[in-house]
């Protein structure tokens, strides 16, 4: 089975999270399918400088800097056929809300690239898994907004400790016409309906550990249902 996986940079901070994006191409192969990355071959937003948080004045590109987690082996967003992916992932990081969608910048209102939103949404419409990790679900929520279809997600819960706004960023996927569901690190949410999943990752105060176990759990979902069709 061919899993797509979408990433947006490399580094938390302005593009994919690393941490996830790993752990997502590991629980691939450990259920035994095989992964093809995209990225949009855009300029990210900003580069950051992931030891001191400040903005540098380099211009980097979001394809180039995915290549790195990909190893090289990574194709345009553009180029993603749905008749070749049987599943998609999308990792979180603020790549995710800075590159692949604005919503960073102008929450649910904020443009998503459309080749993404188009893919995303062909791939429910087929039946096959989409899974969101961390910040994922909100690309996810964007990319349905006013089509009528209303997605289970989560990006965690407001109970356990977060470095984020989890009311906020809940209630703002709701305003998109999504459905926000409370679930812990130790949680997955699982739209049975539309075979979306989504898990929390480092959306919550979370090890590595945590995040990898909840990462492969989203994957190993979506292997589950694969199997199961």
């Amino acid at each position: 089975m061919n899993i797509g996986v979408v990433l947006s940079g490399c580094g938390v901070y302005d593009g994919s999270e690393i941490h996830e994006a790993v752990s997502t191409l590991l629980a691939i192969e450990q259920n035994g399918g095989h992964y093809s990355c995209f990225a949009p071959n855009i300029i990210q937003h900003h580069t950051i400088n992931h030891k001191t948080g400040e903005e540098t004045k380099e211009k980097r590109n979001v394809l180039v800097e995915s290549a790195r987690i990909a190893r090289g082996n990574i194709a345009d967003i553009s180029s993603a056929r749905i008749d070749l992916l049987d599943g998609l992932v999308i990792p979180g990081g603020f790549g995710a809300a800075k590159n692949l969608t604005k919503w960073a910048f102008e929450g649910p209102d904020g443009e998503i690239i459309s080749e993404l939103r188009k893919l995303i949404i062909d791939m429910v419409a087929e039946g096959k898994p989409v899974v969101g990790l961390c910040m994922g679900p909100t690309v996810i929520a964007k990319a349905f907004q006013g089509t009528g279809l209303s997605i289970k997600l989560t990006v965690g819960n407001t109970t356990d400790d977060s470095p984020y706004d989890i009311t906020e960023i809940s209630d703002a996927m709701n305003s998109t016409g999504a459905v926000s569901e409370m679930k812990s690190i130790k949680e997955i949410c699982f739209d049975e309906d539309n075979l979306v999943i989504t898990a929390p990752c480092y959306m919550m105060e979370a090890s590595i550990l945590e995040v990898y176990n909840n990462a492969k759990m989203a994957i190993d979902k979506m292997f589950e249902v694969l199997n199961n069709q």
